[in-house]
């Protein structure tokens, strides 16, 4: 049974570099993977693309061809690809059983109430795949109060669209101590606590937002989120091998691949690595590393590295030392067959003579 990631999320939440730095974090434990390109804009992929939507239709053809815009083309695209599965099916069945990550447009519309998105994941499910929504937000929305109401609603919205398993992510967090400081640790945002607490802040940000009759809806739109109950966030920084090692532990435990069959009777430290949980990380943890001590932990790793590279160097054989056979001979044991080569072999011809 193949397993797929739906990478969905707003303009500049980082689908691609996703994308990218999951394919070569896969690759690099042992699991087959392959990306799928299903944004018709996106002509410019970092990654290596197994399958892709610019074959079938570009968002050019439409635009000239239709008098669209941007959007309205994206939109016309996916009803086109939505006709014709045929054409996605075909293309699935030869990348066979690997692990499929596909990269989705960047328009909220299209994961919110457009239903073509939708459509063309329940029919990749009835293929066989287990699906699970991956959706990205950039974690600079947690700077402003009004971005992060934002995003929890955008988040709900597209979790009840989609109704698939659904994972919330806050991408580029190891960018998070650039900004101002949060009024509230990390925790109080990915695990979405009461909200009220942040409505002094909300209307802080703004003289508009103190009016009484916002003040009642923003009251309204956390008590919602709230009583939905379902919005909650992962962390990322897509450079970190511990980060991408947690997230990819979540997602396998919300899609079920973590608890299908073992990869192989030959499986690498990594995949017994990840199936056994390791590498897992608290949002503590993810406070300390990212916001409370971000510069002494890029010191350590840094001079980690520097160490690490200055051992492999010591350890590393001079460069002749392999091509000189000779001193393996007496390390040889005599396996009873006798070689003769050709100049030996002329010069006994010669002497039988």
């Amino acid at each position: 049974m193949p397993f797929a990631q739906l990478v969905i999320g707003p303009p500049g939440a980082g689908k691609s570099t996703y994308c990218d730095g999951m394919h070569q974090f896969m690759s690099a434990i042992g699991r087959q993977c392959s990306v799928v390109n299903l944004d018709p804009a996106n002509d410019k992929t970092t990654y290596p693309c197994a399958l892709d939507v610019r074959d079938f239709v570009t968002i050019e053809e439409i635009m000239e061809d239709d008098a669209l815009g941007p959007n309205g083309a994206v939109l016309y695209a996916l009803e086109e690809l939505e006709r014709n599965f045929d054409w996605l099916k075909d293309g699935l069945k030869e990348l066979g059983e690997d692990y499929i990550l596909f990269d989705c447009p960047g328009q909220v519309e299209i994961f919110t109430h457009h239903s073509s998105l939708r459509n063309i994941f329940f029919k990749i499910s009835k293929l066989g795949y287990r699906l699970i929504v991956v959706h990205l937000v950039d974690s600079y929305s947690l700077t402003l109060p009004s971005m992060y109401i934002s995003v929890l609603l955008l988040s709900l919205r597209a979790m009840l669209q989609m109704d698939l398993p659904h994972i919330n992510v806050l991408t580029k967090i190891d960018n998070l101590s650039n900004y101002a400081p949060l009024p509230f640790k990390l925790d109080f945002y990915t695990e979405v606590q009461d909200l009220k607490y942040l409505l002094p802040y909300l209307e802080e940000e703004t003289s508009r937002l103190s009016h009484e009759k916002f003040g009642a809806l923003n009251n309204a739109i956390c008590e919602l989120v709230q009583e939905f109950g379902l919005v909650a966030f992962e962390t990322l920084a897509v450079e970190d091998k511990k980060s991408m090692t947690h997230l990819l532990q979540v997602i396998d435990r919300a899609s079920g691949y973590a608890f299908g069959p073992a990869e192989g009777a030959n499986d690498t430290v990594w995949q017994v690595a990840m199936r056994e949980g390791w590498g897992d990380l608290s949002i503590q943890d993810v406070q300390e590393r990212w916001i409370d001590a971000k510069d002494e932990y890029d010191e350590y790793e840094r001079r980690q590295m520097e160490e690490e590279a200055k051992k492999a160097t010591q350890d590393r054989p001079p460069a002749d030392e392999d091509d000189d056979l000779d001193d393996f001979r007496g390390f040889v044991p005599d396996a009873g067959v006798k070689v003769i080569r050709k100049s030996e072999n002329k010069t006994q011809s010669n002497s039988s003579k």
